[in-house]
């Protein structure tokens, strides 16, 4: 994956970037259709048009749909998909509590999980998936079910754009509550800070497993919490309890990162235990590395 994200064409807009356009749906559309270009100028031609706009000929496909103009460029045999190749349910769980309002730069966690999560039901749309929306903190903030209508992509782009930060989280509860909800197989979209226990996050992780969905995880994390890169002494407040701590980084920082290190060796080992994609994104980084990674996902389910 890491090889396709750098080649030249495949980068686009950047999250501080994103910050200073107005609408989000705007913001989607120009995601997905660079990401979209940058793959098919790409070594990757074949799995970017599988997943865009085309599927590879079967044996008694009909020829009538076979892309000419495409076969003469790449020497591949692909069909056009249409409306009714529609075969996925897509549900992406936006995680809106305190602690995702927190940057150390321009994008908070919570504005790049509104670029991913509207890129990704922008993408899904495009597609004709059927996609649903789930945001929550301690419990459902809102609730948007999977639909391919005309008009639905802008109710949950919407949605999304309404979102901020709220109040503590349950992820482990959620899941386990969205596991029930759903009654149809489906690509199950987490993006979320993981401020939760290791454990209780992949039994819920499990339990929709356990149900038949496909699985994928964005750890969205912002760089100071990863790197702990400050100098100064500085006050950390918990976004959600609102306890602050006095600190010396120089005392600190060994310690930090070793429970840091931990707990997303944990999430990962965990997710990797239950054939569930997991990656850790940083709000610095373009989307463009997340979206392939949903990409392969999407291009496995069914």
């Amino acid at each position: 994956m890491q090889n396709l994200t750098q080649q030249p064409g495949t980068r686009f807009l950047a999250p501080e970037v994103l910050a200073r356009i107005s609408s989000l749906e705007l913001i989607a559309r120009s995601v997905v259709e660079g990401f979209i270009s940058g793959l098919h100028r790409s070594p990757y031609l074949g799995f970017s048009t599988d997943f865009a706009e085309h599927r590879p000929y079967m044996p008694g496909d009909d020829l009538r749909h076979l892309d000419w103009k495409l076969l003469a460029r790449t020497d591949r045999l692909y069909i056009k998909k249409y409306q009714g190749d529609t075969n996925a349910q897509i549900h992406l769980l936006i995680d809106s509590s305190a602690s995702m309002g927190y940057t150390s730069d321009e994008v908070t966690k919570l504005q790049y999980a509104q670029y991913l999560a509207s890129s990704l039901a922008f993408l899904g749309v495009r597609q004709h998936d059927s996609v649903g929306l789930v945001a929550f903190d301690e419990g459902v903030i809102e609730h948007v079910p999977a639909a391919s209508r005309s008009g639905h992509l802008h109710t949950i782009l919407g949605v999304i754009e309404r979102l901020a930060p709220g109040k503590g989280t349950t992820i482990a509860d959620l899941l386990n509550r969205t596991a029930e909800l759903l009654t149809r197989r489906a690509i199950i979209v987490l993006i979320s800070d993981l401020y939760d226990e290791p454990e209780r996050i992949i039994k819920g992780l499990e339990h929709l497993r356990f149900r038949g969905n496909d699985v994928i995880v964005f750890h969205v994390m912002d760089k100071q919490e990863l790197d702990f890169d400050f100098i100064e002494p500085v006050v950390l407040e918990d976004c959600e309890t609102e306890e602050q701590l006095h600190v010396l980084p120089d005392v600190l920082r060994d310690e930090y990162l070793r429970a840091i290190e931990s707990h997303v060796k944990s999430l990962r080992d965990g997710a990797a235990g239950n054939r569930i994609d997991y990656e850790l994104t940083r709000t610095s980084e373009p989307l463009d590395a997340a979206l392939f990674a949903y990409l392969g996902r999407r291009s496995q389910f069914g």
